[in-house]
């Protein structure tokens, strides 16, 4: 097993050379029978043994192109880039990203595993340095500095899989409840902000408006989130953050 340092990534190690004969595996065929196994079972399942016997082999023999399981998981995350299809800047920013955060939910809600570990993991590696280079490249007109748009980088992905997370642990259903304990809790007429704040407006106390879908209320978020950060002007009495000036 090659020895880790501080820092060290599975993508700058050397893939190991061919001895006495040609390799049998590669890191992408491992790789895509990890994800396969992690889309059908779940996270839990994905073990070296569990993977070796997919590719009908010994879990030893892994070990000669991935160290470790944490490898396996890097490999995995990043693996999930190839799929985004990326289309030229259009010189509206925040378009373009919010078609990135929407490539994004739809490739996490194909992955249910991906989100909790975007959230836990902070992994960049070859595919996602193509997806940060198309980020950035869709940002490039935008005076906000050079720290601002990377930390609208993370926080696109960042809230999206907390977003989707959410999506699939429940989150219409939780959110039902949610509405009817609130529902409960004001009628006893203890938090006027709350009553006063979900109090229809005069004109929808006839016609409520239907909730938005999930997708719709994902992209108003997202715009809302970027907007904020990228924002070059502050609200009044709100200091410019130096990554911003």
């Amino acid at each position: 097993m090659a020895p880790q340092g501080t820092g060290d990534v599975i993508w700058m190690r050397p893939r190991p050379a061919a001895t006495g004969r040609p390799a049998q595996r590669s890191r992408e065929e491992i790789t895509a029978v990890a994800v396969a196994i992690a889309d059908r079972e779940g996270l839990a399942a994905v073990s070296m043994r569990r993977v070796a016997a997919g590719l009908g082999t010994g879990a030893a023999s892994l070990y000669r192109y991935v160290d470790t399981r944490e490898d396996l998981l890097d490999l995995m995350i990043d693996s999930t880039g190839s799929e985004y299809v990326f289309a030229a800047p259009t010189g509206d920013w925040l378009s373009d990203l919010l078609d990135i955060g929407e490539q994004a939910r739809t490739i996490m809600r194909r992955h249910p595993w991906l989100p909790s570990l975007l959230i836990t993991r902070s992994v960049l590696g070859p595919n996602g340095l193509v997806l940060l280079e198309h980020a950035l490249e869709a940002l490039a007109p935008h005076p906000a500095g050079n720290a601002a748009k990377l930390e609208a980088f993370a926080m696109l992905n960042a809230a999206t899989a907390l977003f989707v997370q959410n999506e699939l642990n429940g989150g219409s259903a939780r959110e039902q409840r949610n509405a009817a304990y609130l529902h409960h809790a004001l009628a006893s007429g203890g938090h006027p902000r709350l009553t006063e704040l979900l109090a229809p407006a005069p004109q929808q106390a006839s016609t409520p408006e239907a909730a938005p879908e999930p997708a719709e209320r994902y992209r108003g978020i997202l715009a809302r989130i970027l907007s904020g950060l990228l924002a070059t002007e502050p609200p009044s009495g709100v200091p410019l953050p130096r990554a911003l000036s």
